[in-house]
């Protein structure tokens, strides 16, 4: 039989879900305690009972998104040799996280800048860390290549992670906002010409 803390635990799962799914649809600012409620058939009181505040539950939001694109994008490339192979893979699934619009919508960290570059609180300071995060572990996987010998001594690390974040993001611009059925091919191709321009002499 399940417990109380185990249905506490799986209705704010169920909340918190719910969010993320209008975030990654139309926008961080979308989320509201009434909709949830609505769209989970609770009351308002009961969802705010288990969240709190509308900012607290888009906080919360943006932790599980944080989970879930560590777990769909950088673990899994953990399995892969240290260096280009880790990096390569990498990059591979990132490249399918932006080209998969069906599955994840869109990427909080891209959308959320955009929605958020102008503002300041604790979402957009979550936001910043998040990108920053992201930007370090990029550049520590960067400079393990480096380290392998499989990229150039001398590299400007933080000049590839600018790059590599920007194929993403044009990436994830052509394949949502113009549909473009070759944007993950383009993509790909400019990866490769980046890789290529970073390997040894």
């Amino acid at each position: 039989m399940e417990t109380r803390s185990e249905r506490a635990e799986t209705t704010l799962a169920a909340i918190v879900g719910a969010a993320l799914d209008m975030a990654v649809t139309e926008g961080l600012e979308s989320i509201s305690i009434g909709e949830v409620a609505k769209r989970l058939d609770l009351s308002k009181s009961g969802v705010f009972s288990r969240v709190g505040s509308r900012e607290q539950l888009q906080l919360a939001v943006l932790l599980e998104f944080d989970k879930r694109f560590v777990q769909t994008v950088f673990l899994p490339a953990m399995s892969e040799e240290r260096g280009l192979p880790r990096l390569q893979a990498v990059m591979r699934r990132w490249l399918a996280w932006a080209s998969d619009t069906d599955r994840h919508k869109t990427c909080l960290y891209t959308a959320g800048a955009f929605e958020y570059d102008d503002r300041v609180g604790p979402v957009r300071e979550h936001l910043l860390e998040g990108v920053l995060r992201w930007r370090a572990t990029l550049r520590r996987t960067v400079l393990q290549a480096v380290e392998a010998g499989h990229l150039r001594a001398g590299l400007d690390a933080e000049q590839m992670v600018f790059e590599m974040d920007a194929i993403f993001t044009i990436l994830l611009h052509d394949a949502r906002f113009l549909r473009d059925p070759r944007a993950a091919e383009r993509a790909e191709r400019a990866w490769q010409r980046l890789l290529k321009d970073c390997l040894p002499a």
